[in-house]
């Protein structure tokens, strides 16, 4: 079997879609004869699962994943680990010792995906823009939460504040002045650890080098937002493989489960008498952010 791992300068990459290399692992008898790098030659996001499946893996351990990617690989044969942390290789041998375990579709840095309708990684259905745990209550604000699993937080972003947990109010604008998100309208600011990937680039570059009381205009392109629209993202299914899409509106939001029981948020985005069409983009994919953000806290 070959397994493949997210890789840069000997750790696991935390971010699936923009890995730019991977550490492949030849395994025989459950034990690795041979390694060598894969440059996947700028491929990103669900692309990358083509890429894996023509190199013969058979299983992904990787940081950060979205439900874009993650149905991606699956439908190319791929059995996903995520959310793991550390050296690559100390991975591959949790995995082969049966210790490693799975986050499923956790927040990668990409594809926050959030059922509140802006944002996150949850299994939500209403508010929010980006938080990144498994929870259904309100105002999860954008982008944090209460983390993306057990596992070590490792520094993404440097800065005073990586690593310490902060609470921060911020309000989020498109281009055109209308607003998507605000914990200022839900009055608790938003609390998450800096600088480790809980919030999309952009914002968490912003806070981790903020003074407490400073308040910063930032404008986001959509790299350091939730990214550009991805076409890959976007598939479509017979309805008689899906009993019960039938009942389904385009614009409906469900969460899909791939053949590993792991859940991910689509978008019903077209239907007709056969056929359904879900988008499991991100709703502000493609889109430029701005946001006020006020740092409140922060805690060693």
């Amino acid at each position: 079997m070959k397994i493949a791992v997210t890789y840069e300068d000997g750790k696991v990459f935390q971010h699936f879609g923009k890995s730019k290399a991977f550490k492949l692992y030849d395994v025989r008898d459950n034990k690795v004869v041979s390694s060598e790098i894969l440059d996947p030659q700028g491929v990103g996001h669900e692309a990358l699962a083509d890429v894996l499946a023509q190199q013969g893996v058979s299983v992904l351990i990787c940081g950060g994943l979205g439900g874009g990617a993650q149905a991606a690989l699956s439908e190319a044969g791929i059995e996903v680990f995520s959310g793991a942390q550390g050296e690559t290789d100390a991975a591959v041998e949790a995995y082969l010792a049966g210790t490693l375990e799975s986050a499923g579709v956790n927040c990668d840095h990409h594809d926050h995906e959030h059922e509140h309708g802006e944002g996150g990684c949850g299994h939500h259905e209403d508010g929010g823009c980006g938080g990144c745990g498994h929870h259904e209550e309100e105002g999860s604000g954008c982008g944090g939460c209460g983390g993306c699993g057990s596992h070590e937080l490792t520094v993404i972003f440097d800065g005073k504040n990586a690593g310490k947990t902060v609470k921060a109010h911020y309000c989020g604008t498109l281009d055109d002045g209308s607003q998507f998100d605000s914990s200022y309208d839900r009055g608790e600011p938003l609390e998450f650890v800096a600088g480790v990937g809980m919030m999309i680039a952009g914002f968490d570059k912003a806070v981790v080098d903020m003074e407490v009381g400073q308040t910063v205009n930032v404008h986001l392109e959509p790299a350091e937002a939730y990214g550009e629209v991805d076409p890959e993202a976007i598939f479509t299914v017979p309805m008689s493989q899906m009993p019960g899409v039938e009942e389904l509106s385009i614009g409906d939001r469900v969460a899909l489960s791939n053949p590993y029981g792991q859940q991910f948020p689509v978008v019903v985005k077209d239907k007709t008498e056969t056929d359904i069409t879900f988008d499991a983009n991100h709703d502000l994919a493609g889109k430029a952010l701005n946001f006020k953000i006020e740092l409140v806290s922060v805690e060693d």
